[in-house]
């Protein structure tokens, strides 16, 4: 079912055409606006989720989709960042890892009858916003804060194990009481 929501979250995947053309262009005009529409993308992450909670739209649709562009608009930007050489084709590696080993545990429902799996949302949101900050940093077109995104990146690859295993874990093991 497509309600606003979901339409939001189908532009957040549509946005990710323009953002890669502007990226490979050489100017620095371009660049700009690569990160522009790359955090405008990024702020409807927020705005669909907020919107199908407020207006009780969670559909099943959305629940594949929103995570799905989230990794979309995260991985495509990564792929052109190691083609400049910014950043290590290893560590997008681990990041694309976990996104698809999650994502098979998500769908296969043996795995989920074998042990009761942990959301993690908390620590997946964590994730995100570390991808999305180190994203854009890398992709500013300063110098001076190339160094900044480089660390922001390695937070990022950090923080994208840690919610993977957390993920991964049986509730009873991640359960504070």
């Amino acid at each position: 079912m497509i309600n606003l929501p979901n339409l939001i979250t189908l532009v957040r995947i549509m946005l990710v055409l323009p953002l890669m053309g502007l990226l490979y262009q050489p100017y620095s005009i371009c660049q700009w606006g690569a990160l522009t529409i790359f955090l405008l993308a990024a702020a409807t992450d927020w705005l669909d989720g907020y919107l199908a909670r407020k207006w009780n739209q969670i559909t099943e649709t959305g629940k594949f989709l929103d995570p799905l562009s989230d990794k979309i608009l995260v991985i495509a930007p990564l792929l052109v960042l190691i083609e400049r050489r910014q950043i290590p084709a290893w560590g997008v590696f681990i990041i694309i890892l976990r996104e698809m080993v999650i994502a098979g545990w998500r769908v296969n429902p043996q795995l989920k009858n074998q042990q009761q799996i942990s959301g993690a949302s908390l620590w997946g949101k964590i994730k995100t916003v570390s991808q999305i900050i180190a994203v854009s940093l890398l992709l500013t077109p300063l110098a001076q804060l190339q160094w900044t995104g480089l660390v922001f990146f390695w937070i990022a690859v950090a923080l994208t194990i840690i919610s993977g295993i957390i993920y991964l874990l049986p509730k009873s093991i991640t359960e504070v009481e």
